[in-house]
């Protein structure tokens, strides 16, 4: 064991899928409770992940999660979740109207339109940045003026991007924003699109979003080495997926029961790499970037077999029969693998492929609901869109 503040640490947190920082009590094991973490993934992920809290809402389970951590493409998803949550449980009634209208309606309406093109060029040509162009379409499409402080107290929806100064996760939440290096700000008024843009500023091309802040609005003594100007002033964010692409690190030490939904992308092989240095520096880029993102996930997977962890992963090239559940809903491997390659874009995504990456998340998760968190769960009468399948 190291000395200093990780020595108190359990011997089991070598072991785990996340980072133990000096900031984190001391560990005495998780507490009780139920978390949701969303990777990233662009137009792919938020679709995915809307079939996955669709089964949620459906079993009840949803309204009994206590966190709901999100990254990149997870957090378009978990945005519009947590600005509809009162909406959705004004009473004891579960209204798949109400589910429909707040929820699926808004991200396929989004789904329904290209963004990041516009922006890129719009950034490229005109005064402005293009992660502000990508802000004011998550305004104009989905948040409108909400901040923030409009999401629920509870759950604790945790939006996560990564700070490029610090080279740690920066979380935005209705009781704070913080970076464990630079501090927090306690219930910050940021307005809600701002968040999503900042945690999918997918890099090279929608990334850095530049935050102004005001120094004095930091809590005294929050932060360690770098609660300081200027990195209480401006803050440079990207992708939260660059630091934590499944969106584990807000949950994971906090809780007992952990569900990952992960839409994550995969490196293509190429016979011929690009030799010149722009394009060969991205691809190796591409290569740590999926060997860390495999590493933690299979860390993950370990945590649950040896009993760290209670709860499920599934994932978007999952094989649904590996999970073994009786009778899954009909989700043939080369047809969920097809659906896996579509590109982590905020383009525009077909009506039908929609509906398919909507009822391949629905499906996937029901079966590692059924047979990893509780086995008397119902099993669906069919697919949210019968039609389409997988």
């Amino acid at each position: 064991m190291p000395d200093g503040p990780l020595s108190n640490m359990s011997s089991q947190s070598f072991y785990e899928p996340v980072q133990y920082l000096s900031t984190d009590s001391e560990q005495k094991g998780p507490e009780a409770g139920l978390a949701l973490c969303l990777s990233g993934g662009g137009y792919r992920a938020m679709l995915f992940h809307l079939g996955s809290i669709w089964r949620l809402f459906e079993t009840g389970l949803l309204r009994r999660v206590d966190r709901i951590s999100s990254v990149s493409g997870g957090s378009i998803t978990a945005g519009v979740l947590g600005l509809a949550w009162p909406k959705l449980f004004r009473d004891d009634t579960l209204g798949q109207d109400r589910f429909n209208e707040h929820v699926v309606t808004p991200i396929r309406s989004l789904a329904d339109k290209t963004i990041d093109v516009a922006a890129i060029v719009w950034g490229l040509l005109l005064p402005g940045t293009i992660s502000g162009r990508i802000q004011a379409a998550y305004t104009k499409y989905l948040f409108g003026d909400a901040t923030l402080q409009d999401l629920p107290d509870n759950p604790r929806f945790v939006i996560n991007a990564t700070n490029v100064q610090s080279g740690v996760l920066w979380r935005f939440s209705k009781p704070y924003m913080r970076d464990y290096q630079v501090g927090e700000v306690v219930k910050p008024t940021v307005p809600l699109a701002l968040a999503v843009a900042a945690s999918s500023a997918f890099p090279p091309v929608l990334s850095p979003l530049v935050m102004e802040l005001n120094p004095g609005d930091f809590t005294p003594g929050s932060g360690e080495e770098l609660q300081r100007e200027p990195f209480t002033r401006r803050v440079v964010l990207t992708d939260g997926g660059v630091y934590d692409n499944l969106g584990l690190e807000t949950a994971w030490k906090r809780y007992e029961t952990i569900l990952v939904s992960d839409a994550g992308g995969q490196i293509d092989s190429e016979e011929r790499p690009k030799r010149d240095w722009p394009r060969h520096s991205y691809r190796v880029l591409n290569v740590i970037d999926n060997q860390v993102r495999s590493l933690r996930k299979r860390l993950l997977i370990e945590s649950y077999r040896s009993g760290i962890r209670k709860g499920a992963y599934w994932g978007i090239r999952t094989n649904i029969t590996d999970y073994k559940v009786e009778d899954p809903l009909p989700c043939p491997h080369e047809n969920t693998l097809r659906l896996a390659t579509t590109p982590t874009r905020l383009k525009r995504v077909p009506h039908e492929l929609q509906e398919k990456l909507v009822n391949w998340g629905y499906a996937v998760c029901d079966a590692a609901l059924r047979q990893h968190v509780d086995s008397t769960l119902l099993k669906p009468t069919g697919f949210p869109y019968t039609s389409a399948g997988v």
